[in-house]
């Protein structure tokens, strides 16, 4: 497997890490078309633990990222501080709402959100290094903060995730589930997956296209 990519996860669960289909579906695709991967993700505590059967917050429960990503990985996983983007040739963030409140704090800050510096660092030197990064779900509101104004992404369609990306000087484009926004420029693919998807089914279709487009970018 010539090409590789890495996958910066951020937990194991929707509602307070890595999307567990988005993530699967992302490894499934890089697998099928012979790409190498390597999952990472940041050995940190979670903003918290949400029970997802209930969705409610678990009081006086702890969990570790890196831990919980390990879950999602087989346990083939990365400190995230240990992510060289120089072995890497594009990345990629599944979505999960560990996105907006662990690797930043969208969830409670919106437009005036920070990023976690051992997220930003390395993003930011893919960027620099002008190598694709595919971003799914929630993820697209890091783009502005992290690469700077006018860069096309989506979310679909949500108008408050969208006027927060406008705000801080990002292009928000309308998107189908199952379609991807590509800035050619800056070398960034989005897709929508959870933010609309109803059914796996939906989400694969464009989290597959988007994965796909990384792997054309890659050869460009």
């Amino acid at each position: 497997m010539s090409k590789q990519v890495a996958v910066i996860l951020s937990g194991c669960g929707v509602q307070d890490g890595a999307e567990i289909y988005e993530t699967t579906l992302t490894l499934l695709r890089l697998d099928q078309l012979g790409i190498g991967y390597r999952c990472f993700a940041p050995d940190i505590a979670q903003h918290h633990v949400i029970d997802h059967r209930h969705g409610e917050p678990v009081p006086d429960e702890a969990r570790n990222v890196l831990t919980e990503s390990a879950r999602l990985a087989r346990g083939e996983i990365s400190e995230l501080a240990e992510l060289d983007p120089q072995a890497f040739d594009a990345v990629i963030l599944p979505g999960g709402f560990g996105v907006a409140k662990t690797l930043s704090d969208f969830a409670v800050a919106g437009s005036d959100m920070q990023v976690l510096d051992s997220l930003a660092a390395p993003l930011v030197a893919f960027h620099e290094a002008r190598k694709p990064i595919g971003l799914m779900c929630i993820a697209p509101v890091l783009v502005p903060r992290l690469f700077g104004e006018g860069i096309a992404v989506t979310v679909g369609h949500d108008p408050a995730v969208s006027g927060a990306i406008s705000a801080m000087g990002g292009l928000h484009r309308g998107c189908k589930v199952d379609d991807i926004v590509v800035d050619f420029e800056h070398r960034i693919v989005t897709t929508p997956a959870y933010m609309l998807a109803e059914r796996i089914s939906e989400a694969a279709s464009g989290i597959f296209k988007l994965v796909d487009r990384i792997d054309e970018l890659i050869d460009r």
